[in-house]
């Protein structure tokens, strides 16, 4: 992408996301789920940093009362109803108060709103402990910073700076030992101590991305994901501003990392998010500014990653032959738990798209695609076992839930979207 690239960027930098989506999110995309099957509409307020303390219910949009302490409902299917947090931005016009707090259905995905975690500000990513006992938030502002709840009781446990600007992505290393954080803004990647009690300790690292020179159209780096790879000794930090995915190892015991490889996309491509195979062999990278994603060859040993030739994401732009600024922005991979299957969020298309994993990782075949039933699919994420998807979409206020046929991968929505303001993150437990 050369000419309107400058402008591709402009359109869709993060500051015009906070700023400008809470119009759209702000209207009918609110209002309860026509037959109450997905539940309600935004959860409501508890008092601020904790949902201990049992304090005043609050009129939720829809007229309900509630609070962050209330009880998680019975799952229709008779199997025990499991937590779901949902991220937003709070600075957005018709954002919500912080974290979101329901619970879903196992069987039918029905998820029922139980409140909102206040006082944490633009937690618009979440992660939780391999222990599952701590959540993770990034507090998307330009003095970054990081925040650990405790999830028995809500209770938050503290925030750490991440010592750059605009954190939009985080991630727990599998040891729980470290937590590791990607901060658009400044094109920096952060490791904060985790305690034992799952509270942040200090900063070990911070690195910067200096090299390459930003790619057509940027101003600078823009770190959009940091995550650790399956052989656990090293970090991989994806970045939309220099067209580069960044390899470190990490020292488990310092916590430090050290840069051992790039890998460099075409000009332009803007990736954004790298999700493993099972086998941890291979990859998969979503290419937010041209619109493709590719197959990536992984070398536990080096923790070199290479990139392969771009494929379609079903949009129909690519395959049609269009030319300038694209109008699909692809957002994340999520893969099935026994690497059979890849599914793709499609913000603009406002689509799922759907592969086949062949060839033991090697390849992507592409399906189909079906409508995500919401606007700008911003986040994928798989429930335990791989039997329900959850799609957080930014501009509707609302998270989709389809169920998996582990079969061939197919997608069946639901019932009615769940109403969540400005959803950028859905994390089920």
């Amino acid at each position: 992408m050369t000419g309107g690239t400058d402008a591709v960027r402009a359109r869709w930098s993060r500051r015009r996301f906070v700023g400008a989506l809470g119009a759209a999110t702000a209207g009918g995309a609110l209002a309860g789920c026509g037959d109450g099957s997905s539940g309600a509409a935004a959860p409501t307020a508890s008092a601020p940093g904790s949902a201990s303390g049992s304090p005043a219910p609050s009129a939720g949009r829809d007229g309900s009362t509630g609070s962050a302490s209330a009880a998680s409902p019975t799952a229709s299917s008779g199997a025990a109803a499991r937590p779901l947090f949902i991220g937003t931005y709070t600075s957005a016009e018709g954002g919500g108060r912080g974290i979101g707090l329901a619970a879903y259905d196992p069987g039918s995905g029905r998820i029922t709103g139980t409140g909102t975690l206040t006082g944490i500000p633009d937690p618009s990513y979440l992660a939780v402990h391999p222990d599952g006992r701590t959540l993770y938030a990034v507090n998307e502002r330009e003095r970054g910073a990081v925040t650990a709840v405790r999830i028995g009781d809500r209770k938050v446990l503290g925030s750490r700076p991440t010592g750059g600007a605009q954190p939009c992505h985080l991630s727990v290393h599998p040891s729980g030992r470290w937590l590791l954080s990607a901060d658009y803004g400044s094109g920096t990647v952060a490791v904060h101590r985790v305690e034992a009690s799952g509270a942040l300790g200090g900063r070990t690292a911070l690195v910067r991305h200096t090299r390459p020179a930003p790619g057509p159209g940027q101003q600078g780096p823009h770190a959009h994901q940091v995550v650790t790879a399956p052989d656990g000794g090293h970090v991989l930090a994806v970045d939309l501003g220099t067209d580069t995915v960044y390899s470190y190892r990490l020292d488990d015991a310092a916590g430090t990392l050290t840069e051992v490889a790039q890998a460099h996309t075409r000009p332009g491509a803007g990736p954004r998010h790298l999700t493993f195979h099972p086998d941890g062999r291979y990859a998969y990278l979503a290419d937010e500014l041209d619109d493709t994603v590719a197959v990536c060859a992984y070398d536990p040993g080096t923790g070199r990653l290479t990139i392969g030739a771009p494929q379609a994401t079903g949009s129909g732009q690519k395959e049609s032959g269009q030319k300038g600024p694209g109008t699909n922005y692809p957002a994340q991979f999520v893969v099935s738990p026994d690497g059979a299957h890849a599914f793709l969020a499609n913000r603009g298309a406002n689509t799922l798209a759907r592969y086949a994993v062949e060839a033991d990782g090697a390849r992507l075949r592409l399906l189909g695609t079906v409508p995500v039933a919401g606007d700008f699919p911003r986040q994928l994420a798989l429930a335990p076992g791989g039997r329900l998807l959850f799609a957080a979409n930014q501009r509707s206020g609302s998270v989709s839930v389809f169920h998996v046929d582990p079969a061939d991968g197919g997608l069946r929505l639901a019932g009615e979207p769940f109403a969540s303001p400005v959803a950028v993150c859905a994390l089920p437990l």
